[in-house]
């Protein structure tokens, strides 16, 4: 009977991203974050005596400034050397960008997999075969999986391999499989990278992405951790996940529905916000919450989402250790505009002439000229394409401009309520 542990997608040293505007961000935690993940995972493998640990790619996160990055993985391995524990390294593509991680010397209890091609270690001890590769260059786009070798009798075979699969949404389609080039194989266990979301694809046998070991924004949202698996008489006879993560992102969505005053909404997001909390196991939180509902307050959130904003963030703080990322309006009117305005009168024709902004770049061109002068006074660097807005940032502008027209509409509809 053995242990060993699986976890990919460390992204030593990555920044997290979302809290650093505010005054009373959690600068310490935010830049140490995945270190200290890191420390966790290494604690975790001596506390399980694990025989072995894999990291599925992107130990790194890129180009290093300098080496203090890879000076504190040395560092931290080195522990697990002292303690007779192997690692099983297969780089990934954000690896594959860092010139300065290719030369550095890795003590000798890590085994760093080709990028030539897939190539096997035998741990004879323990009957065990670890099947690796890793990138070569970042955008690998070939089926590298396929030319992995088949089962070797007799040994429980592990895959090692940082991949999205068919696709998964929101990570780059690298070194592209599908399930049955996995199973065709004949391993007992794949161990996968590059999904930061924790999914077992299969279980028999087993093919798991353990997610990355510490949430960097309010899209890695949960949590988070590696894979710890239990082999019994050749075989695999327990897989479970354990948290690493040293703070916690969380999507809080709130129904707004049945509140009648602000005081009321208040109180529902204070009552929210403290579920998240306990949910965190003692963690910090990084919140986004998100206002929804048909509301008979839509107006009055909207007219006064600055304030209200604040009086969120006052909230998040006074619970301890709970950091605002931002806030969603997203709730509705509970009848339209033109119920409630009528179809033909002055106000109905303002209210729909604000529906009707148009903010799209070459729109704002026609309605404000002074754009344009100043688009082509900015330097190259700061234009994307052929605009100000990146395409990868069209949705989000998108979304913007809806804000932008329900402040709009509150300002002019909104000026009564009550708190």
């Amino acid at each position: 009977m053995f242990t060993f542990l699986h976890a990919a997608d460390i992204h030593l040293d990555s920044p997290l991203r979302g809290l650093e505007a505010y005054a009373d961000a959690p600068v310490d935690q935010l830049r140490q974050a995945t270190r200290r993940a890191f420390d966790n995972l290494i604690d975790l493998a001596i506390e399980e005596r694990v025989a072995f640990v894999l990291l599925a790619g992107d130990l790194y996160d890129g180009e290093w400034k300098d080496y203090n990055t890879g000076l504190f993985f040395i560092d931290r391995i080195s522990r697990l050397r002292k303690e007779n524990i192997r690692v099983f390294l297969a780089s990934g593509n954000h690896d594959a960008a860092s010139q300065i991680s290719k030369g550095l010397r890795l003590p000798d209890n890590v085994h760093l997999f080709s990028t030539k091609q897939p190539e096997t270690v035998l741990i004879e001890a323990l009957g065990v075969a670890v099947h690796g590769q890793g990138y070569h260059t970042r955008g690998l786009a070939e089926n590298i999986a396929r030319g992995y070798p088949q089962a070797l009798p007799h040994h429980l075979n592990i895959g090692l391999l940082h991949t999205s699969l068919t696709g998964r949404e929101g990570h780059e389609p690298y070194a592209p499989c599908s399930l049955d080039d996995l199973l065709a194989r004949g391993y007992a266990y794949w161990a996968l990278g590059h999904v930061h979301t924790r999914e077992e694809v299969s279980r028999s046998p087993w093919v798991v992405f353990p997610g990355n070991i510490q949430g960097r924004h309010i899209h890695e949202a949960g949590a988070k951790g590696a894979t710890l698996v239990r082999v019994e008489e050749g075989r695999i006879a327990a897989v479970e996940h354990r948290d690493l993560d040293v703070l916690r992102w969380a999507m809080c969505r709130v129904d707004l529905s049945a509140c009648a005053t602000v005081d009321l909404a208040l109180d529902t997001v204070r009552q929210a916000m403290e579920a998240e909390h306990s949910r965190a196991d003692g963690k910090p939180v990084a919140l986004r919450l998100q206002l929804a509902g048909e509301s008979s307050i839509h107006a009055e959130l909207h007219r006064d989402s600055v304030s209200l904003t604040e009086e969120f963030r006052a909230l998040a703080a006074g619970l301890g250790e709970m950091w605002l990322e931002k806030v969603v309006f997203a709730t509705q009117r509970p009848v339209s505009l033109n119920e409630s305005l009528g179809a033909e009168t002055p106000m109905a024709d303002l209210v729909r002439a604000i529906e009707r902004l148009d903010f799209r770049p070459e729109s704002l061109l026609e309605l404000v000229p002074e754009i344009g002068i100043l688009q082509s006074k900015l330097p190259p660097e700061l234009l994307h394409g052929d605009g100000l807005i990146p395409a990868s940032q069209a949705s989000r502008a998108d979304s913007l401009c809806e804000e932008v027209k329900e402040m709009l509409l509150a300002r002019l509809l909104g000026q009564g309520g009550s708190r």
